[in-house]
This record gives C-alpha cells, structure tokens and sequence, in this order.
C-alpha cells in the first residue's frame, strides 16, 4: 500500500486529560497562515464506498455505539457521518453530473449543508484593511488560485511610498488596461513621471519559515511562500491575470480534451545553490516531480488523484508502476498529460506546485528515490532538507538562511528568463508578531516594503501623519479563514511539547465538551453567538471591520452559472437561470432549511451581488435558540447544560501578541454574553507563535489538534471550480481540513 492508515486509540470517558497530554501527537494578518496544511489523503477505494454509502445512515436512539472499540479510521469514519454525512451524500450527486452548469448548482446545495452543519465560523478573507506599500498594485499576479499570487519577480517596487491618490490611479488604470499587455510598462513611466525612484529589491514581512525546501512535499502555503521564487512551472499568470508561456512554451489540447501535449521549452538550465548547472529541464522532469510528489504525500496529491489517468490507483498504493499514471514524457521537450475526462479547469491547476518539475539525477543524488522505495526518513536522503540541497530553474537563488531572521534570494544568473524580472532581490524578513507596531515601524523606515496596518499599526499612522498621504484599503482575495470545531478532541497539549497550550480541563469536564461539540444544535449556537465584526476589528479597526468579513466557505461569486439550470431543493423543482451565483444558490437552499442566516447579498459589491463585507451569521436569538435545543437534546444524553454547569471549550491564542488577545477576548466575551454563562471559552495561551501554530496549523492529524476552537488556518483556491473548496472537507483522508475537526 502508497497509503498507510494510521491506527490508534483515542480516548474515552474513562482516559484521563492527563493521559492524552503525554501521548497524543500530532492565520494571520500577515498572511502566512494562509489556506494549505498538510493531511493525509484519499485511501482504499473501498472505504472510500463505505464511507458514501454510511453517509445516509444513521444510529438509532436506541443503538449504543461504543466507540473506545474502534480503531481511528472507523471512529474517523463513524464521526464523519454524523457530522457532514448530509453534506457528503450532496457533493457526491454533485459529482455524478456531466454538466458544469448542473455541477455548480448542486456544489451550492451541498455548500449549503456544509454550512449549516456548523462545523467552522466562517471567519474572514485575507486584505480588506488599510495598508501602506511601496509596491505598485497589479504587478504581481492577482489570480485567485495557485502559487503565482506569490511571485514576486515583475513587482514594481518603489523606493517611497505609494501616495494614495497614485495608487488609487493604478487601480484605476489598471481596470482601463487588464488584458493588453501594457499596464507594467505604464506603471513603470506613471511612477518616473511622478518623482518615484523605481528599485530592484523587494523586502517582504514574513511571520514563519519554510519547514521543508522540497516543494513537492509541502501543503502549507507558509512553505511555498518562500519555494515559488526557486522554479517555474508550466504556465504562469501574469499581472493581468493572464497565462503566459513559462516553462511550456506552448500547448494543445486533443479534441475529445482527454490528452494536453505541452512542447518544453530548451535550454533551460538547473543550477545548485551556488549557480553551478546540474542539469537541462526536460520533460521527464514533470514526470519525476509528479512521482515524487505523489510518494511524500505531502497532501496536495488529491488534487490530480481523479484528474490524471492511473494517479488513484498510484496514490492508493493498488500499483507501484508509475508508467501506468498519465504523465509521460515523449520526447526530452513533450510532455503529456492524460486525463480521466475533461477538465474545464485543468489549466488553471497548472501554477499549483503539485505540478512543479523535479530533476530526476540531482534527486538522486541527494539519496532520493522513487515508488517503493522512497524513504524520506533515510539516513542518506537530504533532498529538501536545507535550501543547498534543491536544484534551482526558477528565477531566484537562495543565498542566505538565517533561521527566524532573513531568508535572502538573489537573482539566478542562469534564469532563462533573466533580462525579463524587475526584482534582483527578495529580502523576507521574520516578524515574530510580539510587537503591534514591528510591520508599520519598518514599513515607514523602509525595511520592509510595505505592510498591512493592525488597529495599533493604523493609529501609528495617523499620529505620524503617514495615514492620510499614504494609507489605502488593501483588496480581499478568495481566503477563507474559518474557526473549526473540533468534534472528537483527543490531544489537550501541543504534540511537540506536551507543556505547550495545556487545557485546564478535567476528564469530566473534556467528556462533556466532546458530547457538545458532536452536537449540530450547540455548534450552531457557537457559530451565531459570535459577534464577528468586533472580532475582526481587533486586527482591522472598526471602521473596517465588516470589510474581510465572509459567509461562505467558497465565495459566492467564485462562479457564476452559464446556462439555465434546474435542480430541486428540497424536492422542490427551482429554476437558476445563466448569470445566477453560486451564492444566490447557496442562500436559496440555507433558506429551505430554515436556516437564519444571510449568506448572499444581492446588492452588494456594487449591485453585483456578494456573500462578504457584512456579518450575515451572527444571531443572538437564533443562538440561543440553539442553545435551546442543544440543551434538550444533551440532557437525554445525560448530559446537563446550564449556568451553573457550563459547557467549556478551549481556544488557544497568541499571548504575546496584543493585537491576537484582544481578538481571543472579543470572541470569549461574544459567546458567554449571548448565550448566557451556559458555554465558557477559555482562553489558552501560547507563549510563541510556533506554539500557536502546533495546536492546530502544523498537525498532521485529527487526534493531533489540540483545541475547541481554533482560529489560524484557512483556505485559498488551486483552481477555478468550487471543488477546489468542498474537496477539503471530504472523508478517509481525501479532504484536506477535515483533520481540523479532529478526525482523519
């Protein structure tokens, strides 16, 4: 088998707090939190069946399951169904559809039971606050999936800060021009022309280091942040948000759009960290990155698993012969790709790094191998493991490491491309968030090149006069950073430090907390308790704090249906006609549920329509309705509610960061006020970033998420369908985030 399950105990009534504390093992606003964690992904397709057809079933009242006697994956699998079992049953008719248009609508159906199952606070997306910046809007890729939003080699980059009334220009500009091919050119002369000195070096504010160099073998974006700048892919998108040749220098697609046939482009060196040539990309280089890859199962592989011929059977470990996946190399400069069907989108997953290149001898060299055989833990194998052990064809080369301090990347002399980039130099500089106003001080000292303005950042600014002349709002992209609820808590300490983020807890009070939070009544009674604009006027100030706001997991104008379609809700024919949301779905299905929530404004984003920059979850009467209803239901479960004995669930916060525990307290003082005492948050404090990210961001399992709630992680889009969301949350290992619910 590719794919080990992991078997273990989880605990019991009967286990102690303390027990789990020894044993178990396992963002933010400067964006390195942002979307990827790594999981594990889809196993046999039997359980696989097993899980789809479980989804429908349900336990009897008078049915007692005792769960200490299965292992993880049929507790895993047993949680699931009762908790997104609904939601599962949907997305899998969504998929049984041919047509996109038919697709789309019933992904908004089962959205919507995503949703309303209430296993995540639909929290807020990344931007929507005042900023200050010294680099000119739109000259990096503003595409909404992929790796290429984080390439910075064409940034135009100012010595000064931007003014407001020329950035905005820009903007302005750049609306009249997207799509020609000459907005970095006007960039370039609009800013000469008003006094700017145009530099060669970016200087970016980074809040965590990579954890791994081998991009291949990563799913957090905290790590391919820093890995985009050594590679390129196939594709890249520019600052127009349109894909141009990179390493393909072109493509076609066969007419039954089940085979793509990409011509490489020659003489494209790979250098070592010191620049010396290890190599020429060919492509076979694909095809050794896609078997990597798919071996460290780093929890991207999901994202070719149903997409690439034979990649389901490889991932699931039914074949070792990767000659059976199709991604072949013809020829030293053609690559193919065969798919299981046709892929509307399959050109957008191309700046993903799941298909970045490997070069096949420099991996071997570095005591790599492939299939079988791969053993990353090997005592010869150092691939990745410090950035001298990656061989480079991007435009960058890493030329200093300093861990927590600097990550410096210098122009690679062998780029391909190299007379094409406007930055030389990319300087990542480590902010350990302790000090509220770090990012404004450097920013306005030009130390880093610009940063957004936290509440103690903005008033900074506006008492250094830097606030009226420079500041603008920052645009919100496709994140989604949720709150996830923890539905099968196993672990009370951080994996790595069994002192790190304790719960106060008792056994008692532990067994209570897991039995509420497998309740939907409670979780919905948390998710609409929280007042979610004070909470995000912590990090955004209050005049903006509704503008990152979402409601939806999936933004509700990621796509918009292109023909008429009619599906049922609840059994009831209803007719979308072309030019319908995604979100206008979604609303109309939450509301044949009876679900108090608004998810969809019609009249937002300009008369567009939007499902964020409001709070359309938080309902104090519907919350303690709720609560109502949880309470009735946990008490025949013996189960008693009240506030004179309170559920308590943990929330873990960065303490030293003042902006992170004002945030942690307006979510506390939210949920015990609205629902009355009955529920007490306790606030547990992580005395460093890196302890807050091991409660949860940089687990690797279900029984390693140490937390209730928890507010760090996210979701941002590899492509351009809905199930670049959804897919996230399916079972066996297939979904991405559904370890933050404490299972798989």
């Amino acid at each position: 088998m590719k794919r080990s399950k992991v078997i273990a105990l989880l605990l019991t009534v009967g286990m102690t707090v303390s027990s789990v504390a020894c044993g178990g093992s396992s963002t933010s606003s400067t964006g390195d939190s942002t979307g990827s964690e790594s999981n594990e992904a889809a196993t046999e397709a039997a359980d696989g069946a097993e899980a789809t057809d479980g989804a429908a079933e349900e336990t009897s009242e008078e049915e007692v399951v005792d769960e200490s006697s299965m292992d993880y994956d049929e507790l895993s699998e047993y949680v699931y169904n009762q908790v997104l079992g609904e939601f599962y049953e949907t997305y899998e008719a969504a998929q049984a559809e041919d047509d996109k248009n038919v697709s789309w609508a019933l992904d908004a159906v089962a959205e919507a039971k995503l949703l309303e199952s209430g296993v995540f606070i639909p929290f807020t997306s990344r931007g929507g606050m005042y900023a200050i910046s010294r680099v000119a809007p739109y000259t990096v890729a503003p595409t909404l999936w992929g790796n290429d939003e984080t390439r910075f080699h064409n940034a135009v980059v100012t010595s000064e800060l931007i003014k407001t009334e020329d950035y905005m220009a820009m903007r302005e500009k750049y609306a009249e021009l997207k799509g020609t091919g000459e907005y970095e050119d006007w960039v370039k002369s609009f800013l000469e022309e008003k006094g700017y000195t145009i530099t060669d070096e970016y200087k970016y504010p980074s809040s965590s280091d990579p954890t791994t160099w081998d991009v291949l073998s990563t799913s957090r974006q905290a790590d391919t942040r820093s890995l985009v700048h050594t590679y390129d892919g196939l594709m890249e998108y520019d600052g127009e948000n349109t894909q141009q040749p990179a390493l393909a220098t072109s493509y076609e697609v066969s007419e039954d759009g089940l085979t793509y046939t990409f011509h490489i482009r020659e003489g494209v060196k790979w250098v070592d960290s010191q620049g010396r040539e290890v190599g020429d990309v060919t492509a076979d280089d694909f095809v050794a990155g896609m078997q990597h890859m798919m071996d460290c199962m780093g929890g991207l592989e999901y994202l070719v698993q149903d997409v690439i011929v034979g990649a389901d059977a490889y991932i699931n470990g039914e074949t070792s012969d990767f000659s059976t996946v199709g991604v072949k190399a013809v020829d030293d400069y053609t690559l193919e790709y065969s798919l299981v069907a046709p892929c509307t989108y399959f050109n957008t997953m191309l700046s993903y790094s799941v298909f970045a290149p490997l070069n096949r001898s420099y991996y071997e060299s570095c005591g790599g191998k492939f299939g079988d055989e791969f053993d990353s833990s090997a005592s010869d194998y150092t691939y990745g493991t410090d950035a001298d052990h990656i061989a480079y064809c991007g435009p960058y080369l890493v030329t200093n490491f300093t861990a927590k301090n600097t990550i410096v990347f210098k122009a690679n002399p062998s780029y391909w491309n190299k007379d094409n980039i406007n930055i030389q130099t990319i300087t990542f500089l480590y902010n350990d968030g302790t000090d509220a106003t770090k990012a404004y001080n450097d920013a306005k000292a030009g130390t880093i090149s610009g940063c957004s303005l936290t509440t103690a950042g903005l008033e900074a600014a506006k008492n250094d006069g830097i606030y009226d002349e420079y500041a603008y709002v920052s645009l919100t992209d496709a994140t989604s950073f949720v709150g996830f609820m923890n539905v099968n808590r196993a672990a009370f300490a951080n994996v790595n430090d069994s002192t790190s983020a304790k719960s106060v807890q008792t056994e008692e009070d532990a067994a209570r907390t897991k039995a509420a939070m497998r309740n939907q009544e409670f979780r919905l009674a948390l998710l609409q308790s929280i007042d979610r604009g004070t909470y995000n006027a912590q990090t955004n100030g209050d005049d903006l704090k509704y503008n990152a706001l979402i409601n939806t997991y999936t933004p509700g104008n990621f796509v918009q249906l292109e023909e008429e379609v009619t599906i049922a809700i609840n059994g009831t024919d209803t007719t979308f006609p072309a030019g319908t949301y995604y979100g206008e779905i979604v609303q109309a299905q939450l509301d044949a549920d009876g679900v108090e929530a608004t998810v969809w404004d019609p009249s937002g984003n300009d008369g567009a329509g939007s499902s964020s920059g409001f709070d359309g979850w938080y309902n104090a009467d519907a919350a303690v309705a709720h609560l109502n209803a949880a309470i009735e239901e946990l008490a025949a479960e013996g189960v008693e509610v009240s506030a004179e004995n309170p559920i308590q669930v943990d929330l873990p916060y960065f303490e030293a960061s003042e902006t992170y525990a004002n945030r942690a307290n307006a979510f506390k003082k939210s949920i015990e006020e609205v629902l009355g005492g009955a529920v007490i948050v306790n606030l547990v404090s992580c005395a460093t970033s890196d302890d807050w990210y091991y409660a949860g961001y940089y687990t690797e399992l279900g029984s390693e998420a140490n937390y209730d709630i928890y507010d760090v992680s996210g979701w941002g889009p590899d492509y351009g369908d809905p199930k670049t969301y959804l897919d996230t949350m399916l079972p066996d290992y297939a979904g991405y985030m559904v370890k933050c619910l404490g299972i798989y």
